[in-house]
Parts: structure tokens; sequence; C-alpha cells
């Protein structure tokens, strides 16, 4: 069977930085929005992307926070979404739509990780909610604007999409909750997500990708007690294809080169890492390196639309009625 996850052969490696995978590139105007760009991965995703030029629209669930994060930084803006209520989501996409802005870049980079059992909205498990629900709402709304350019949207997954496939019969856990379960369901969606949008995408030049940064040490570990994340600390240095510790410039390295790497025209809907299109994972690979089948098959990635469509009432691309 082939696959379109194989390395292009790009250049940069693991421990490329932000800096490197953007040198000779020019974004001046261009648009980004940035969800959770103020804080560890997105904050230095943030930093690159305004470095080279690009007007940066940073979402947070606490504005007056991220505001004081990315101050000193030129040409970037603060506006308000908490990817947890789909009513705040509705909102920003019509006050972004109505101001008549494209948008070239999209990475939708906010998530939790590992939360104790949590409900948002209608009842809905938190992890997939805000890493998914929320951004397959927000991209899906702000369609028009990234049609506009034919933008590239990177969905920020994780190796963690190797612990779960999605539970189908039971996507909130109602029953049995696991909380790393339930994140690499999350992670999960996030790849089947950006593949099925390519798909959906690509004749209006958008394309999608969606990335595993590496292993960093950030805030998303705040729901875990010492001893938990000495046990995962463990659990990745024992994968043996994993890549080692980066830091966070390293880190949004992956994020930054899928959102403007020229290597990329012409490509869609693949699972990078290291700064380059991933292989398939060896099978039994554990928070290791390379993209699980369940989260680069087709059939799941539209199965993975329709079931997110019908729980948020918003698909861009359902007919007209």
């Amino acid at each position: 069977m082939t696959t379109p996850q194989r390395k292009t052969g790009s250049g940069f490696g693991a421990h490329s930085t932000t800096r490197d995978v953007l040198r000779g590139t020019g974004l001046s105007g261009r648009l980004a929005v940035v969800t959770g760009g103020h804080a560890g991965l997105g904050l230095e995703t943030t930093r690159a992307l305004a470095g080279a030029g690009a007007r940066v629209v940073v979402l947070a669930r606490q504005p007056d926070a991220a505001r004081e994060a990315v101050a000193g930084l030129e040409g970037v803006e603060v506006d308000r979404t908490d990817l947890a209520d789909q009513d705040s989501i509705a909102a920003f996409a019509a006050r972004f739509l109505a101001a008549g802005r494209p948008i070239d870049i999209l990475v939708n980079n906010a998530g939790i990780m590992a939360c104790p059992e949590t409900r948002v909205g209608p009842g809905w498990e938190a992890q997939f909610a805000t890493n998914h629900l929320g951004h397959h709402a927000l991209t899906n709304r702000l369609w028009p604007a990234l049609a506009r350019r034919g933008a590239r949207v990177v969905s920020v997954s994780s190796n963690g999409h190797q612990l779960s496939d999605v539970r189908w019969d039971d996507v909130h856990f109602a029953r049995d909750y696991d909380k790393w379960a339930a994140y690499g369901q999350a992670k999960t969606a996030n790849a089947l997500f950006a593949l099925h949008l390519d798909a959906l995408g690509r004749d209006a030049g958008v394309r999608a990708f969606s990335v595993h940064p590496g292993t960093i040490m950030t805030g998303l570990g705040r729901h875990m007690s010492r001893e938990e994340l000495a046990d995962l600390t463990a659990r990745i240095d024992a994968a043996g294809t994993n890549t080692g510790w980066k830091t966070a410039e390293e880190g949004a390295a992956t994020q930054v080169w899928a959102a403007t790497s020229p290597r990329l025209a012409g490509l869609g809907g693949v699972y990078c890492e290291d700064c380059d299109v991933a292989e398939p994972a060896a099978p039994g690979t554990v928070l290791g390196s390379g993209v699980s089948p369940w989260a680069a098959d087709p059939a799941r990635a539209a199965r993975l639309w329709q079931l997110s469509a019908r729980l948020t009432g918003v698909d861009a691309f359902a007919p007209a009625s």
C-alpha cells in the first residue's frame, strides 16, 4: 500500500529551530491566526511568524494575560476565544469575518492534556471538545477567510495519538474515563481533522497538515502530579524511536515549517514531525516516532468530520439547503 507519509528530505531535523526553518523567508503582508499563541509553543510560533513579517492574531481564553505575554512583539494582536465554548468561537468568527480580512496561516495550537474528568458545553469530554471540536468549529467558521488566498492550516497533534484511536462508541467517555486515552483520542482527532480538511479544501487552494512538536517541558503538564510527570518522562525516554527532548523554539519549529515551507507545495493532509513529513510508525510504537495507522486513515477522517459537524452544527462544506 502506498502512503504519502514519506520524508521529503527537508534538510532540517529534530533540533532545528524556528529561526532555522524561516531563514530567508519573508511573511510581510500575510496574516496568521494562532490559537493559544501567547504561551509555550504557541508563543514561540507567534514570535517566529511575527519576526518574519506576518501580522499575527493570537486567540486566547484570557486576553489580558495574552496581551501581557506578547507585549513588545510588533504586528501581534489579541482576541478572545474559548475553544471549550462554541458561542465564544462563533462570536469571534463573526467579528473577524465582518472585518473582511483574509487568513494565510491558521495554527490550531491550543490544547489541554491529561486533565481530570471535566465536562463542557452539552456534557462533552473536555479534551475532545477543546483540542478537537473547538478547532473544528473555528476552522469551519473561518472558512471564507481561509479560502480567499489559499491558506495553510496546521493542526497541532502529538505522538500522544499513539495512545488511542477514536473511541467511536463513546467519544465523550461517558463511562470508564481515562485521561490518557482521552488525550490520545483528541490528538488522533487533530491528525484526522487535518487529513479530511485537506481533502475538502485543496480545490480552493487550502492545504492542511498535522504536526507532532516533539517532547518539550511546557505548561501543558499542569494537571499532572510530580509522580505522574516523572512516570511520563520515563516512558518517553524509554521509547526507542524518540528523538529526545527539545527546547520550546525547537518544538515550535515543525508547526512553523508546516505553515510556511515551499517544500510542502502540492502536498497536504500529512502528519509531520522533526520538520519533515513523518514515516508510518512501526507496529506497537507508543510515544515514539511516526504516525499510527488510525491517525492517517481517510475513511476514519471522513467519519470524524461527519461526527464533528453533527455535534457542533458547523460544516463549511455542507450542501446549501
